[in-house]
């Protein structure tokens, strides 16, 4: 698999940010093109961490950003002890 970069999170498991989430995520959310290090930063530093009730292998990882005055999302798949970035977004909403 091609991926992008590949980063632990704070509990030491591999996440991965695949070519093809990357293309979805500068298509659908296209401000984030220059943004690769602050989608890293959740992932690493994150504010908070919050849980998809609908699936547990699902983490929303969360970063505040002062200079856009918004939170940066990263929504990462666990399978197997691995992550897998799905997508990444702004939002002005602490919890989306």
């Amino acid at each position: 698999m091609d991926n992008i970069f590949e980063i632990k999170d704070k509990t030491g498991r591999t996440i991965h940010l695949p070519r093809e989430k990357w293309k979805h995520i500068i298509i659908i959310h296209h401000e984030l093109v220059n943004w690769i290090e602050e989608i890293k930063e959740p992932l690493d530093h994150p504010l908070f961490i919050n849980n998809d009730p609908a699936d547990d292998k699902l983490k929303y990882y969360h970063r505040r950003y002062k200079k856009i005055a918004q939170y940066v999302v990263v929504i990462v798949k666990y399978l197997n002890s691995e992550g897998i970035i799905l997508t990444s977004f702004y939002t002005e909403n602490e919890r989306p």
